[in-house]
């Protein structure tokens, strides 16, 4: 590489990052996924991570669509969604192609609800689905009628009344609600707790105003309060409006989306267009629930690592102390982590701040030059499927990303 090429580099990379800095994802609306993600159809189904053939799919992957295709009505039981989805006449793609993310599994299907954000800056648009909760859900590949049946409440009741609630109060700042959850103990990908409680407090009001029966308000308010997790839906797609800005001249060196599909993980870059770098998936060294061992676990899978991408997750441990009796680990191990980054980033976000830091801005702004350079690869907070269709979360901890990938991105660089 020139000495020309990396002061261009440089520069275009110090413009994404003011671009990444500057960005307003606001929450717009709740709407169908065939209705609100361009290109969509009945016969498309999205799944996480980099493009995989359904034959090649993990079990838990293929219970999860299996779970989905039955949801829709296209098969009347698991074993007729299995020969619909080998029979060819399902088209299956990344999430991430379609300006959305999937948790987990990251499945999508036409009438699912997914959130729809847009950055009020660059004016790109993201989706993601609405998050079922821990344990026994869908994106872990559980496929139980009591899977399917939250499934349908959350499209037939839920989603609905969350879209009256949203026209009654107007769009919600998800870049403020991030930032204010990030003092609150929060890192926005595997804790949630402060920011769930935000958005409580800033739709409740409005589903009351909505005039539903008491009884449905009721539901929706408490399946917010009692899933955590909630909000990793919006951290998502928020992370995944500010990355598309940044995708959109195509330069630079930044990473704008990391991801895996149980087989492979990959990642995309700014100055890369829609190509994945990547390499083998591997079954991560974390914290496993009590009765389950590394045997039983789905290697990386999931799109949620979008949020490293732009600085949360692991990237700001040092914010969420408390976040280590879920994915083990001593605070200080998971601060040094999370300042480790540092190294391989462009700059400190100046509104995502940690207060035990002194107020400063977590690393954002991923450079594969920094990676392969000094051989820091990035870290990412994840959750871990069983390998067992239908058992769901089994676990949950911190791993990092292959180097492999990195190296593949500079490589396109020259």
């Amino acid at each position: 590489m020139t000495r020309t090429t990396t002061a261009s580099l440089d520069e275009q990379n110090g413009i994404l990052f003011a671009k990444l800095a500057a960005a307003q994802p606001r929450l717009l609306d709740v709407l169908p996924a065939g209705e609100a993600i361009p290109g969509f159809n009945a016969e498309l189904v999205l799944h996480a991570g980099p493009p995989i053939a359904w034959q090649n799919m993990t079990p838990a992957m293929q219970a999860a669509v299996e779970g989905a295709l039955v949801f829709e009505g296209r098969a009347r039981d698991l074993a007729a969604a299995r020969r619909l989805a080998e029979s060819g006449t399902i088209r299956f793609a990344p999430a991430h192609d379609h300006q959305a993310t999937g948790a987990m599994a990251g499945i999508v299907t036409a009438s699912m609800p997914v959130f729809l954000v847009e950055d009020e800056v660059s004016g790109e648009r993201s989706f993601c689905t609405i998050n079922e909760g821990l344990g026994k859900a869908l994106r872990f590949g559980a496929n139980s009628p009591e899977v399917l049946n939250r499934l349908g409440w959350i499209r037939d009741s839920f989603a609905p009344l969350l879209k009256q609630a949203l026209r009654l109060k107007g769009p919600i700042n998800l870049r403020a609600l991030v930032a204010e959850s990030l003092r609150r103990g929060d890192e926005c990908h595997n804790r949630n707790k402060a920011a769930t409680t935000l958005f409580f407090r800033e739709i409740a009001p409005a589903l009351v105003e909505t005039g539903a029966p008491h009884s449905d308000i009721a539901a929706a308010l408490r399946f917010i309060a009692g899933n955590d997790h909630f909000f990793l839906s919006l951290s998502m797609a928020h992370a995944k409006a500010v990355t598309l800005g940044l995708e959109r001249d195509g330069v630079g060196s930044l990473v704008t989306t990391m991801a895996g599909n149980g087989r492979e993980v990959g990642i995309r870059t700014s100055g890369g267009g829609p190509r994945w770098f990547t390499a083998p998936a591997e079954v991560a060294q974390v914290r496993l629930f009590e009765g389950h061992s590394v045997a039983d676990a789905t290697p990386t899978m999931g799109d949620s690592y979008v949020t490293e991408a732009i600085g949360l997750g692991a990237f700001a441990l040092a914010a969420a102390p408390a976040i280590a009796e879920f994915i083990g680990g001593t605070v200080q191990g998971l601060v040094a982590r999370s300042e480790k980054m540092r190294t391989i980033t462009v700059g400190e976000h100046p509104a995502f701040l940690i207060p035990a830091l002194e107020f400063r801005g977590v690393p954002s702004g991923i450079d594969v030059r920094k990676v392969v350079a000094s051989g820091t690869t990035p870290i990412v907070n994840t959750g871990v499927a069983s390998s067992r269709p239908g058992a769901g979360q089994i676990g949950a901890g911190v791993q990092s990303f292959p180097l492999a990938c990195f190296e593949a991105a500079v490589s396109a660089l020259d």
